[in-house]
């Protein structure tokens, strides 16, 4: 199976020679993926070099134009290393664009923290008006590009070598939350994206109702809420998130304000684990594997 990077690419390359609209800003990274598409549009497909600002800076002009653009790199050099432009150029100026992140929370341990950008949804979250997509499997990747790269809105699409089995069509449709299992009266566990093939795998066998989202902003209170139920009774709800920890908490807790309830946020901790390793030894070391996410669950869940 392609990886959703792989997908992305091979996607926008089809996208650039169909829409004329569209452009590509690029700051080196997966330049040589794009070598075609660099060769057959020079005046939509751009590559900046190693200068992040100027990337969304460019992708806001061409914008402002009425040209879409869509602007990749590395999500650490994306979102983070370029918040000043993305507050302003984009946000401030109304401009819409497609971001398109690669390297995840920690898909390049070798790269070292400079890398990883496990904080990018929670950044974002201080900005209003973003549309942000977490896909788990490549054809999820290829749609919610396809959907975002149609529109006029800031949307920021985040990649990762981690991937699920199976692509969810629903969740390839841009839906909120959709029901993947039913429990009858334990909590409600919503997995985000990659993460959802551990999650199935550490709630079988219990009462839990798994949901599973590809689009968490904006976040599905509607959905929650009908998975939370009315049933007169205390809601435990348990988000799983392929990026830091607790970053969707407050809209869980504003969804159900008038609920009693419990949030338990799952996700990559705040602390820097300094050994490189392997991508699969940092979902470990954060709790997200299989059986750290049972033993978290079912420690939340049990009753007093």
């Amino acid at each position: 199976m392609d990886t959703m990077r792989d997908r992305f690419i091979s996607t926008t390359t089809r996208l650039l020679d169909e829409d004329p609209r569209l452009a590509l800003v690029l700051a080196e990274i997966s330049r040589d993926g794009f070598a075609p598409a660099l060769e057959r549009h020079p005046d939509r497909a751009i590559n900046v070099g190693i200068r992040e600002q100027l990337l969304i800076g460019t992708g806001a002009g061409l914008a402002l134009t009425g040209i879409r653009p869509i602007v990749h790199t590395f999500s650490a050099f994306l979102v983070e290393r370029p918040f000043e432009q993305v507050k302003l150029d984009l946000g401030h100026q109304g401009a819409g664009a497609v971001l398109v992140g690669a390297g995840a929370s920690y898909d390049w341990p070798a790269g070292g923290f400079t890398h990883m950008a496990p904080g990018d949804v929670a950044l974002l979250d201080t900005l209003d008006g973003w549309t942000v997509h977490v896909p788990g499997h490549p054809d999820e990747a290829e749609a919610l590009l396809r959907s975002a790269s149609a529109g006029d809105d800031r949307v920021y699409l985040r990649l990762s070598l981690q991937s699920n089995a199976a692509a969810r069509p629903s969740a390839a449709a841009g839906a909120g939350f959709t029901t993947v299992r039913e429990g009858a009266r334990g909590p409600v566990v919503v997995a985000v994206g990659p993460v959802l093939d551990d999650v199935l795998a550490a709630t079988e066998g219990l009462d839990a109702t798994v949901l599973y989202a590809a689009t968490v902003r904006p976040f599905d209170a509607r959905g929650l809420r009908a998975a939370v139920g009315d049933g007169g009774r205390a809601a435990d709800v348990v988000l799983v998130e392929p990026y830091l920890a607790g970053t969707s908490t407050a809209a869980a807790n504003d969804a159900l304000s008038d609920v009693p309830h419990r949030v338990l946020g799952l996700g990559v901790a705040r602390r820097e684990l300094r050994r490189y390793g392997r991508m699969e030894e940092h979902i470990a070391a954060h709790g997200l594997d299989a059986r750290s996410l049972r033993s978290s669950i079912t420690a939340f869940a049990r009753p007093s």
